[in-house]
C-alpha cells in the first residue's frame, strides 16, 4: 500500500513494514509497489 508521509509517499506492507521511500511523487511510489508485487509473486530463483 502507498501511504502519504512527511517526505512524500512511502510503500508499506499490509503489516506496516517499510518497503521503500519516501518518494517525492506518487508515481514513483507506485512503480516501487509494482516491483515489490512482481518479486512477491515470482517466488524463488
Amino acid at each position: 500500500m502507498i501511504k502519504k508521509v512527511k517526505g512524500g509517499y512511502a510503500v508499506k506492507s499490509e503489516k506496516g513494514k517499510n518497503l521503500g521511500g519516501p518518494y517525492p511523487s506518487k508515481a514513483e511510489a507506485e512503480k516501487r509497489l509494482k516491483q515489490v508485487e512482481y518479486f512477491k509473486h515470482k517466488g524463488g530463483k
